[in-house]
């Protein structure tokens, strides 16, 4: 399923079910949005995720979970507060931030796991 993020685009939205072939498994980094449909500051990050997305796809796959539809995966890390965006790198959790950003920011904040 492809969450639409308006004009820019759309980010891929992933479940409990794929969450390790798509995010563990991945042969790059992978930003994940754990989000909620309920949660205007998501709605708000959608097109700067797509933007993301889109400009870094060689270095960085973007993707969205929707916390109510899977607990598993969101229990699994922790999750509390929407939005929180993690970057996995090699199955592993590198960066945590909660809260929409700008694309600047957001970009400064998910740097280091790029490189």
């Amino acid at each position: 399923m492809t969450r639409t993020t308006g004009a820019t685009g759309a980010v891929p939205e992933i479940t409990d079910a794929d969450f390790g072939a798509e995010v563990l498994e991945a042969d790059r980094p992978v930003l994940v949005e754990f989000t909620a449909e309920w949660c205007p500051p998501c709605r708000q990050l959608a097109p700067v995720l797509a933007e993301l997305a889109d400009e870094e796809r060689d270095r960085l796959k973007v993707v969205a979970i929707d916390v109510d539809a899977n607990p598993v995966t969101t229990a699994a890390y922790g999750v509390l507060a929407m939005p929180t965006l993690m970057v996995f790198r090699d199955g592993e959790p590198v960066v945590s931030v909660v809260g929409a950003r700008s694309k600047r920011r957001l970009l400064r904040d998910v740097e280091p796991a790029l490189s």
